[in-house]
């Protein structure tokens, strides 16, 4: 009887142990490459539109996984906006509202000098998980002009970086070469933020962060982790120099054709790294692939008369048909593409129309990844998940109103399908409605705003407004 009972329970304990490995395969961690494309617009990657330039690369990712229509970055300007990816919070938080400069600027404007290490990272929650995590890229949370003496970013959770002039530790610099031959250097003085400094040129180095992060992912592979690579170009962020063979033909179309140029020489770059996901078995179908802009798209001169065979506006905006561009409050400073590739669980050739925000991806993976080992909601409580949109495009879905921010202290909030914008702090002194109201599912270039005429949809969102920004227990002002 005895010799029942241990066998009855050897056969019990192997059956679980069976089932708990089966399980563990089951959820598999995916490794997750995180793409945040710099200054690029809403209307820039050819599949959202953009007729005069071609981004083959980028629209097959986006053909075999999900584009969303309504997403939404939580500033119209670089650092704030790379703040709340990396945090899950709101960037007011931490106090940073506006690009990090000199120390005196960032005094001035009562912005830290850099982000606090103490704050939420998506990276560190990741590496408690288990993951191996780098950064690749751009990174201006600390650590630019004469702010040398900010934190190391692998002090917020990186086993590993490589950047560039606006941030600490190794970098890649650009150097310059026009039509003519001449070389140049650009930024130079950025070897004072960190060494070792490689020089290169500047329409090659995506592909120098890719050829970074590649050997960094083998290494993670190897030692039997997954990964979180963080690879976030300063493409397509002027100065524009596409490469030397393209230069000459590119300028004569100014500085549109410029542009153009160095977007197209971008996804020819990402083409290497993906074409190492596809054909390495382990990684293919179990890495999530996400793509994003810090802000909208920056009109390279807003007063330069360009040729009329650019089919867009003329080749003035880069931001479709939306009004506005980076700094600014309206839709194109903060509305952006958004793709997101995973084969082995999202299928393809899928568009959402959920609005969703930057600050989400945090919670979005901790969906994926379980909130057991340190990526937990709890510590970032602006973010909300979007998988089961992600799963399911037609999932019902609503998120709790979202709050914009401009460096000129205009506000917003975008729900359901209204934008509220208030504007009596407007810094910049340009005579403006105080408060505007638009239906974006009627009206998507904000040209009627009907605030006189939705008195509810007004209060409601002034309501709203006040709450999460003078609340003192719900303030997203405060840490």
């Amino acid at each position: 009887m005895l010799r029942t009972i241990k066998c009855l329970i050897i056969i019990t304990v192997s059956l679980l142990f069976a089932l708990s490995c089966s399980t563990n395969i089951g959820r598999q961690k995916p490794n997750v490459i995180l793409v945040f494309i710099d200054d690029m617009g809403w209307a820039d990657f050819s599949c959202f539109g953009n007729v005069d330039a071609q981004t083959p690369n980028i629209d097959k990712m986006a053909a075999e996984g999900v584009s969303f229509e309504q997403f939404y970055v939580n500033s119209p300007i670089c650092s704030p906006s790379r703040v709340a990816i990396s945090t899950g919070t709101y960037p007011q938080r931490w106090k940073i509202t506006s690009y990090l400069a000199h120390r005196n600027q960032n005094t001035e404007r009562g912005m830290a000098q850099w982000l606090n290490p103490k704050a939420p990272m998506l990276a560190r929650s990741l590496k408690e998980a288990g993951y191996a995590t780098g950064h690749f890229g751009k990174w201006h949370m600390g650590g630019q002009r004469d702010v040398s003496d900010a934190p190391a970013i692998t002090e917020y959770g990186f086993d590993e970086s490589l950047t560039n002039f606006e941030g600490m530790g190794a970098k890649l610099l650009p150097l310059t070469i026009d039509e003519n031959g001449i070389v140049g250097r650009i930024w130079e003085k950025a070897e004072i933020l960190g060494e070792p400094v490689t020089w290169m040129q500047r329409s090659e180095i995506t592909g120098g962060f890719i050829d970074a992060a590649i050997p960094f992912m083998e290494k993670a592979q190897k030692e039997g982790k997954p990964f979180y690579v963080n690879l976030w170009p300063d493409d397509v962020h002027s100065p524009f120099w596409p490469p030397y063979e393209e230069y000459g033909l590119a300028k004569e179309s100014g500085k549109r054709g410029l542009y153009l140029a160095v977007l197209e020489a971008m996804d020819k770059q990402f083409g290497k790294l993906f074409d190492y996901i596809r054909m390495n078995d382990e990684l293919r179908d179990n890495t999530l692939i996400i793509f994003a802009s810090d802000n909208g798209g920056d009109i390279p001169n807003k007063k330069e008369v360009m040729p009329e065979n650019f089919a867009v506006n003329k080749g003035l905006k880069i931001n479709g048909d939306l009004r506005g561009d980076k700094h600014t409050i309206w839709e194109g400073g903060f509305k952006i593409p958004f793709i997101i590739n995973y084969p082995k669980e999202i299928k393809g050739n899928q568009t959402s129309e959920a609005t969703v925000s930057t600050i989400d991806i945090y919670a979005f993976l901790a969906d994926y990844v379980g909130h057991n080992k340190g990526l937990d909601e709890k510590d970032a409580p602006d973010s909300f998940s979007f998988k089961k949109v992600v799963e399911n495009t037609s999932a019902n879905y609503e998120r709790p109103p979202l709050v914009h921010r401009d460096a000129q202290g205009r506000k917003a909030v975008r729900f359901e399908n209204w934008k509220y914008i208030e504007t009596k702090n407007d810094k910049s002194k340009k005579p403006t409605d105080k408060e505007q109201l638009f239906d974006l599912a009627k009206d998507g270039s904000e040209s009627n705003n009907v605030v006189s005429e939705e008195s509810s949809k007004t209060k409601e969102a002034k309501n709203y407004l006040i709450q999460i920004t003078e609340n003192p227990s719900k303030s997203i002002w405060k840490p």
